[in-house]
């Protein structure tokens, strides 16, 4: 239920940050804010809504995506001591399937958002390591807190994991897929996710 939950926050967690007080905001927030600002004007462009523009406005929001997100180091995180086990070309399939697995995941929310607002509440940097806290408002004034924690990676912050209400993205795929290789094994995960991408 967890992952489902997860699975069901779409991309306006990026796409509608509205910072409050934004001249207050550190580099963290700013950098996030720059991705918001590209994927508003994707979704926004009225000739990126008709279907022929489908594909290239995909291309687009992944493109942005991936320039805030740090496959590599969530894929670390979620494998967790398999991590070391594997060889470097396992390294760099797993990267790319699980990067694949939350561009479409994110990919396929987006084209439900519906103006639901996010408000930027905090900022803490501890070195290389950032968090930016927001939260997001829908419609019914539900309220949910969202944290993203970045690493500074070449004066660029990059999110290598998300926390929802407490509940960190990272930690539940780490639980999810350490079940599935100590039940059966690393290269039946790998399978698992090759089929979820296919099906996305």
């Amino acid at each position: 239920m967890v992952c489902k939950y997860f699975l069901m926050i779409p991309l306006f967690i990026f796409m509608t940050l509205i910072i409050a007080g934004s001249s207050m905001a550190g580099k963290p927030t700013e950098d996030v804010r720059e991705t918001t600002d590209k994927l508003i004007a994707i979704v926004s462009d009225p000739a990126m809504k008709t279907s022929d523009m489908a594909a290239e406005r995909a291309r687009r929001i992944r493109e942005a995506v991936d320039e805030r997100f740090d496959w590599r180091e969530m894929s670390k995180r979620t494998l967790a001591r398999h991590w070391k086990e594997r060889s470097d070309r396992e390294k760099e399939e797993f990267i790319d399937l699980f990067g694949m697995l939350m561009e479409r995941t994110y990919l396929d929310r987006v084209e439900g958002y519906s103006g639901e607002k996010v408000l930027y509440v905090g900022e803490r940097v501890d070195g290389k390591y950032g968090i930016v806290v927001v939260k997001i408002v829908t419609k019914k004034d539900t309220e949910i807190l969202v944290k993203y924690k970045l690493k500074n990676k070449g004066g660029e912050w990059l999110a290598y994991d998300i926390s929802i209400q407490g509940v960190s993205l990272v930690n539940n795929y780490r639980k999810q897929f350490s079940s599935i290789m100590t039940r059966s094994s690393y290269e039946d995960l790998v399978k698992k996710l090759k089929a979820k991408v296919e099906k996305e």
